[in-house]
């Protein structure tokens, strides 16, 4: 029997409601696209101060979060209207931060250093500089190659492409796609809210009820995992 979409929601809301953390990442997930389409809105009216789009989107999904963790179905409106001005005002409250701090990093970059430390053990004062730079080949190649398979049909037709090495490229992001599904919990979850839905650390520390620190631990043996399944490849 097919459930209703309103009856799948307020399942999801009652098991919240029992500190379900299936239900809590479930939700998030249904609303990910609210939080972006507001962050873009967001985005293009006001000064971004030196951030990027994925700043914003940052700040929206942190305002999501805590939208899902303090709604209560019998205030009688739906979840969209309640949680989109939390997500505005978190995304202004970033900015303030952003703006009194006159953050040197775009929000690529300190992502991108998260993963390198996760994967090196670098600390979070240890030669920003150095990580930074690490961080943006680091970040672009997993990305890139984690993102290849979605890519690949939007392909630029002007762009000639030996056939050989794009069969070769397109097994190989088949195969990293594939083995990203297989990877147990919870190094599947972490990456693939990471990679594919592009939440931050923190963000999905607080989805897992873990700190950040476990967080990273978790992406570090994640992608090692991915590593040595993918190692006929290489």
């Amino acid at each position: 029997m097919l459930l209703r979409p309103a009856a799948v929601e307020a399942a999801l809301w009652r098991r919240r409601a029992e500190s379900d953390g299936i239900a809590r990442e479930r939700l998030f997930l249904r609303y990910r696209a609210l939080a972006r389409m507001v962050a873009g809105a967001e985005f293009k009216r006001r000064p971004a101060y030196g951030l990027e789009r994925a700043d914003f989107d940052q700040f929206a999904f942190g305002g999501l979060l805590e939208s899902i963790d303090s709604f209560d179905t019998s205030y009688g409106v739906p979840f969209e209207h309640f949680a989109r001005p939390r997500i505005v005002g978190a995304i202004s409250d970033g900015l303030a931060r952003a703006s009194e701090a006159g953050a040197r990093w775009s929000q690529a970059r300190k992502v991108g250093a998260e993963r390198v430390r996760s994967l090196l053990g670098v600390s979070a004062g240890s030669r920003p500089d150095k990580v930074a730079e690490l961080a943006d080949l680091a970040s672009a190649l997993a990305a890139g190659f984690l993102a290849a398979e979605a890519d690949a049909s939007a392909a630029d037709a002007n762009v000639s492409v030996n056939p050989y090495e794009s069969l070769a490229w397109r097994e190989l992001s088949f195969a990293v796609s594939r083995e990203l599904d297989a990877l147990p919990d919870p190094e599947g979850r972490v990456l693939r809210r990471h990679y594919r839905d592009g939440v931050a650390f923190s963000h999905i520390a607080t989805l897992l009820g873990v700190t950040k620190g476990r967080i990273s631990q978790i992406h570090a043996a994640g992608l090692n995992r991915l590593r040595d399944r993918l190692r006929a490849f290489w």
